[in-house]
């Protein structure tokens, strides 16, 4: 068992529930769960040996995997390098790309797109080209792996630019870990995993693992109704239930659901 968990016989119990289940769902973040923060977005690669064990959970585990990204949903697959890879629900949940490649996405209004788009002008004509990603449902800026004084100046000339817009086609600004981003408030990792329980069979054990910001909307969900997990080197305030420093307790964490699911914990 992970050494930090702050309710222990929480998880014992959740374990135990998890062992005698038929179905299971396991929930987790990509960047900075999942995989270390990068300077380069493009480039964050799992931690050693977390795309084995997530593998192995999907197919010997009767677990259905869902990552949880505030990345756009066709980004994880390169990235993860798992096959066939886990359902995947990107940008904060408002797109789902299936294992078998279907993909689903909301609907955005022509109002919040114009929105948008003139946000990423707006973002351009401030020199923030390098920084931006252009999602379904959002626009975000980054500064990771920056120095404090171009993070000064890029998160100043962000929130300077996206600020006024919020006023238009229901958006909202939204900071994450190191970055933010100008989106639809129904683009939300808490609505998505409420939506996603109001069809789940209340037998079936579920956990969310996740580190940023957005993940609390999440943690605040389903508290109550499943196990809720803060993965991050330091912990701070948080709603979740239990706190683990990746990789070494998020992969202890992953051997003992593995175990869970042949009644060996």
């Amino acid at each position: 068992m992970p050494t930090t968990a702050v309710e222990s016989i929480d998880y014992r119990q959740f374990f135990q529930s998890l062992s005698s289940a038929k179905k299971r769902v396991l929930m987790l973040d990509y960047d900075g769960t999942v995989a270390p923060f990068s300077r380069d977005r493009r480039k964050a690669s799992p931690y050693p040996v977390i795309p084995e064990l997530l593998a192995e959970i999907m197919e010997n585990c009767g677990t259905r995997l869902i990552i949880v990204s505030g990345r756009s949903a066709r980004d994880i697959p390169r990235l993860l390098r798992i096959q066939p890879p886990p359902e995947i629900w990107g940008s904060q949940g408002v797109e789902r790309l299936y294992p078998d490649g279907r993909y689903e996405e909301i609907d955005v209004s022509d109002e919040a797109l114009e929105a948008l788009g003139e946000a990423e002008l707006r973002l351009e004509e401030q020199c923030l080209g390098p920084h931006i990603e252009v999602k379904l449902a959002a626009i975000a800026v980054h500064w990771r792996g920056l120095d404090s004084s171009e993070i000064l100046t890029i998160r100043s000339r962000a929130y300077r630019t996206l600020e006024p817009m919020t006023s238009r086609a229901d958006l909202t600004l939204a900071e994450f870990d190191q970055g933010v981003e100008l989106r639809l408030r129904s683009a939300s990792k808490g609505e998505a995993v409420r939506h996603f329980l109001q069809d789940l069979d209340a037998r079936i054990p579920v956990a969310y693992l996740g580190d940023d910001i957005d993940d609390e909307d999440a943690f605040r969900v389903l508290n109550g109704r499943g196990l809720t997990v803060l993965v991050k080197p330091k912990s701070r305030f948080t709603a979740a239930q239990m706190w683990l420093r990746p990789a070494d307790e998020l992969i202890a964490f992953l051997i003992d659901w593995k175990m869970a699911c042949h009644r060996k914990l």
